[in-house]
């Protein structure tokens, strides 16, 4: 069977809810970086491109027509570039991403681009169509920026409950202190604020709108600030602004290809996709699904945790990223080395493809051999990849 590899990651700099990429349409935050992707790889003719698997999560604004067709086109790919979009909520970039390396290895492609995209800003209120028409009644309008909404109310009520409660449901299980939640935060901001300033995103990133840096970094973010915040989700909870991510504007894109497509796009592969892993609990304990689904991904690469020189987990809570590296027993300083997405952004559709271009580079210039990237979903899922060092 042929392998499939990572050839080159690029993501915009991450915008802030309501900040600076607000006014920027989502599909063109996706041209965006289908385009730098093109640019970064000259010898690459974007005809041989045999698919572009863009995620998203919302869909239901300007990103509603296949968003990731629309942005190869946006992008000038030729029209005879197929494209579709995939919805994992959460997960939809790197699910976009293990779409394209199943296509490699069974040769139904040699080139795939993988991405995602999200504005959380530009995301719509909707409007249920009635039941008869011209209703005497009021109608609500429903925001589509995150989370339920128009729940079935055939679902259990314990299913359907905010994000929010969902991890104070998680904190409560595992006994995970406010404490040990804002020290994770405190060093997911110090952390990304560092690696800005050491350079190492500046090859992983693309400005747009003028955003040089991702927006929602707070270098002067430390545990005494985040200990004065008030709870969010429960009077005594746990869980603040400051320890869970952000709303966030983004887009990634992942090039890759089989072994035989260095010869086209004239560079030689930097990771090999080694390993995937999907799993499933009810949907309130979405937070700690990725502990199974990396626990899979590592089977199927024949490896295991001790293993592992680098981690990628999207922190979309500080409380589910301490649960799952406490399952895994994994030492904490090998993951998010270069800060997450509390201090980074989380623009839903978009983050997938981020943790996979920064595990790429951090296992480069770390000189690891094996990683793992992997991400929360919510209505209980939990993605992961395996990745092999081959830069």
């Amino acid at each position: 069977m042929t392998q499939a590899f990572v050839y080159d990651a690029v993501r915009t700099t991450f915008g802030r809810f309501d900040g600076a990429l607000a006014k920027v349409r989502p599909d063109d935050l996706g041209a965006t970086v289908l385009r730098a992707l093109a640019e970064r790889s000259p010898a690459l003719d974007t005809a041989v491109v045999d698919e572009v698997v863009f995620g998203l999560a919302n869909g239901a604004g300007e990103d509603n027509r296949n968003v990731g067709r629309m942005a190869a086109l946006l992008a000038g790919y030729p029209v005879t570039v197929p494209g579709s979009t995939v919805n994992r909520l959460c997960g939809s970039s790197l699910d976009a991403a293990m779409s394209a390396s199943r296509a490699i290895e069974c040769g139904d492609a040699n080139v795939v681009v993988a991405g995602g995209v999200e504005s959380m800003t530009r995301a719509p209120w909707v409007l249920p169509k009635p039941d008869r028409a011209f209703p005497a009644r009021d109608v609500t309008a429903v925001s589509t920026t995150l989370g339920w909404r128009l729940v079935n109310p055939a679902m259990p009520k314990e299913w359907t409950v905010s994000l929010g409660e969902s991890n104070e449901q998680l904190q409560q299980e595992f006994g995970i202190s406010r404490e040990r939640q804002d020290e994770f935060a405190a060093r997911s901001h110090r952390l990304a604020h560092e690696a800005w300033e050491a350079g190492f995103y500046d090859d992983l990133t693309v400005p747009v709108a003028e955003l040089t840096r991702d927006e929602g970094i707070r270098p002067d973010t430390g545990t005494d600030k985040l200990a004065k915040l008030k709870p969010s989700f429960r009077p005594d909870g746990t869980i603040t602004a400051g320890n869970a991510s952000p709303l966030n504007d983004g887009a990634s894109a992942v090039l890759l290809g089989s072994g035989g497509a260095a010869a086209v796009l004239g560079r030689s592969p930097v990771a090999r996709i080694a390993g995937r892993g999907a799993a499933a609990l009810e949907p309130q304990r979405f937070g700690y699904a990725p502990v199974e689904a990396a626990n899979r991904a590592l089977e199927r690469a024949g490896i295991g945790w001790a293993d592992v020189g680098a981690v990628e987990l999207n922190e979309a809570f500080a409380v589910q990223s301490l649960a799952c590296l406490d399952a895994w027993k994994v030492d904490p300083d090998i993951v998010n080395v270069r800060g997450g997405a509390i201090a980074i952004g989380h623009p839903l559709g978009a983050s997938g493809g981020r943790i996979l271009g920064t595990l790429t580079k951090v296992l480069r210039e770390g000189g690891h051999r094996w990683g793992v990237a992997a991400i929360c979903i919510g209505v209980g899922q939990g993605l992961a990849v395996v990745l092999e060092n081959v830069g």
